[in-house]
């Protein structure tokens, strides 16, 4: 609120025909409007005595004729709500040509419903040069769809510094889409208006978001990362929040002054204070981000709940944690539930659980369909399925979609099928894209792979990328390669690791060595390990074979090529175990290769348990080697029966030699056959001799 002069000035008579002296008396106005609106007196309090003591001076002076004194004082009493004891001081000040009368007088006159006769002295009062008249006259047109008449009044409040005027008129050409709103908007911000400080932050955020899809920074577009499979991480702050109706006169009611209403500034608080910067960017210059937040602070310090969560959303964004909790806090405490939905995950992932499900329950209370769901997550994940079902439900019927499709999920997972498709349906049809791809894999399992192709595409079309990778697996089966590749590239675009794999593996088909490195690197680095493996394979076959050490000669460092094998072998991948065990064996590192061919051969790999045997009969070890080679036989290794049967035969076991030459001749390759159909006649021969 603005205060002009000191008690004395505020008490001189305005006349419509003295400018200057109008506007001490409306400023006289104002500040006793303000007052009101900040809550101040109540029955025994100081303030209240000091207001009582203010009313019987002003009474006294308005029956000796003092206009200013009869304009405080209706101001006064129609802030109590006495209309009928208000309105005989009001006029008589009016009558004297008082401007803040005309306006208080047009208040009174719109409380008792005499709209047409309340613009009138509005305009009477505006015409003089009260900004707050000209603010109630603009929205008196504008609630009667005079749009032209009411960005006239409210731009005349605007540019004389009302902040009331400056949101007003904001509100108005935002509703236009007027890039000119945002100038009033933080006009209105900078004298203190929260309201107009929350949405000048909005727009900002908006705007933010906007320039990271351009260049894309997705990281400023979006919260906490989607997860259809855990829907209750999903929502976080929420998106956009509706934007507040302009109330009715009555809400400025007797200000006729800046700051009042729900929107103004909280009381005691300078108009211009603006708080400490959140975040600074680079070079000392804020990035829109960063100015968004300062005023989302603003707002918030004043007491917007909405504000708080936003601030709470973007430190959390940034990583300041303990910032964020702190707003999170003070919104949630304000009553708004998805703040304590959010702090309850700021919580859950502190580790505190108990503290996370108390604020979820209190949002869930709330109607926050979200909570509700989160809390469903919590309890199916100790086994209490009922229990998570309820809370399913309850978010379903928040308006919260997830529900439906957490509720299929749960089904699925208890094999209850029908049912599960029963919640997938409900959510698909709602347009949960993610519930349209579990019910197409559910018709796909069932053998409708008619039926299940309708729903991937919806959810591929909708963005889902699972849908698009099943999609491609939908098409290899229908041998439709061209069809299947291009879903599979839509999927890879969007960050499929396993439609990435896909794509390099045709492209390494078709003979587009570059373009198939650069998807199998993007899949590598998504933790694929057969990419890694077939990446190692490009870059290996590009090198030229290693020759001998030559002695002396210092170990060489580790290829790009042999880094992506050992990624693959640590993730578990058998031939990239082998391929890592041979290239320690060529660098003479025995034990190293010994290890990995060990582990492949442990998980089933008939070439690591090959290669383990040769490591180990050169090491003098035949009888362990062959139980190596025996596992690798049996699982179709050629050249290990070949090793058997030359082992059988130095022992003099020809029975058993000549069973593992069969067996090597049944396996191949052509090369081994030979040498072991060779063998098998000799110890024919030696048996028959």
């Amino acid at each position: 609120m603005e205060f002009m002069g000191d008690r004395a000035t505020l008490l001189e008579t305005g006349r419509f025909v003295q400018r200057h002296a109008g506007n001490v008396a409306d400023a006289t106005s104002s500040a006793i409007a303000a007052d009101n609106v900040d809550g101040a007196g109540s029955g025994g309090s100081a303030d209240s005595v000091e207001t009582a003591g203010v009313e019987a001076r002003h009474r006294r002076a308005a029956e000796s004729g003092d206009t200013a004194s009869m304009s405080v004082l209706g101001a006064l009493l129609l802030r109590r709500g006495d209309l009928d004891g208000a309105e005989p001081y009001l006029r008589a000040a009016t009558a004297e040509g008082d401007r803040a009368a005309a306006n208080n007088l047009g208040v009174l006159l719109h409380q008792r419903g005499y709209a047409d006769e309340a613009a009138g002295w509005w305009r009477i009062a505006a015409v003089a040069g009260s900004a707050a008249a000209a603010h109630a006259l603009g929205r008196h047109f504008r609630e009667r769809g005079d749009e032209p008449a009411a960005e006239y009044w409210l731009r005349q409040s605007a540019e004389q510094g009302h902040a009331l005027g400056a949101y007003a008129l904001a509100d108005l050409l935002e509703h236009r889409s007027d890039v000119g709103a945002e100038r009033w908007l933080r006009a209105a911000a900078e004298q203190g208006h929260r309201e107009a400080a929350y949405r000048l932050a909005r727009a900002l955020e908006r705007r933010a978001a906007e320039e990271a899809r351009a260049g894309g920074d997705m990281s400023l577009v979006l919260g906490r990362t989607e997860n259809a499979a855990r829907v209750q991480a999903q929502g976080r702050a929420g998106g956009g929040d509706a934007v507040p109706a302009v109330g009715a006169h009555s809400a400025t009611s007797a200000t006729s002054g800046a700051g009042g209403g729900a929107g103004g500034p909280a009381a005691g608080a300078p108009a211009s204070a603006v708080p400490a910067p959140v975040a600074g960017g680079e070079g000392g210059e804020l990035s829109v981000l960063d100015e968004a937040a300062q005023w989302y602070q603003q707002a918030a310090a004043r007491g917007h709940q909405r504000a708080a969560l936003h601030l709470g959303a973007i430190l959390e964004k940034r990583g300041e944690l303990k910032e964020a909790g702190r707003w999170y806090l003070t919104s949630a405490k304000d009553g708004e539930a998805r703040a304590a939905c959010a702090l309850g995950f700021l919580l859950r992932d502190a580790g505190d659980e108990e503290s996370a499900a108390v604020w979820w329950l209190r949002a869930a209370q709330d109607g926050d369909g979200n909570a509700a769901n989160a809390l469903g997550a919590l309890h199916a994940a100790r086994g209490e399925q009922q229990t998570a079902e309820r809370w399913y439900r309850a978010a379903m019927d928040a308006g919260d979609v997830n529900g439906a499709y957490n509720l299929g999920l749960l089904c699925a997972a208890q094999d209850r099928t029908p049912q599960a498709e029963q919640w997938y349906r409900r959510a698909a049809y709602a347009g949960h894209r993610e519930a349209a791809n579990a019910l197409a894999v559910l018709l796909l399992q069932a053998g409708d792979a008619t039926g299940a192709e309708p729903w991937f595409s919806k959810a591929a079309e909708a963005g889902s990328v699972d849908a698009a990778f099943n999609l491609g697996i939908l098409y290899v089966g229908r041998d439709d390669d061209r069809t299947a590749l291009s879903w599979y590239e839509r999927a890879a675009a969007a960050g499929h690791t396993e439609a990435a794999l896909q794509v390099g593996i045709a492209l390494l088909r078709d003979g587009d060595e570059q373009a198939a490195e650069r998807h199998l690197r993007c899949a590598a680095g998504g933790g694929s390990a057969e990419a890694a493996f077939r990446l190692a394979t490009v870059l290996d076959s590009r090198q030229p074979p290693p020759g001998p050490p030559a002695l002396g000669e210092p170990m060489a460092e580790k290829s790009e090529c042999e880094e992506w094998y050992e990624r693959a072998a640590e993730q578990g991948h058998r031939r990239a175990q082998v391929r890592v065990g041979m290239l320690a064996a060529t660098r003479g590192d025995m034990a190293d290769a010994a290890r990995w061919y060990r582990e492949a051969a442990e998980a089933g790999s008939r070439n690591g348990a090959f290669n383990l045997g040769l490591l180990l009969a050169r090491e003098g070890n035949e009888r362990e080697a062959a139980l190596w080679w025996a596992r690798a036989a049996r699982a179709g290794h050629g050249r290990a029966a070949l090793r058997l049967a030359l082992l059988a035969a130095r022992r003099g076991e020809l029975t058993e030699g000549q069973r593992w030459c069969a067996r090597a001749v049944e396996l191949g390759p052509a090369e081994v056959a030979e040498r072991a159909a060779r063998l098998r006649d000799a110890l024919h021969q030696e048996l028959t001799a």
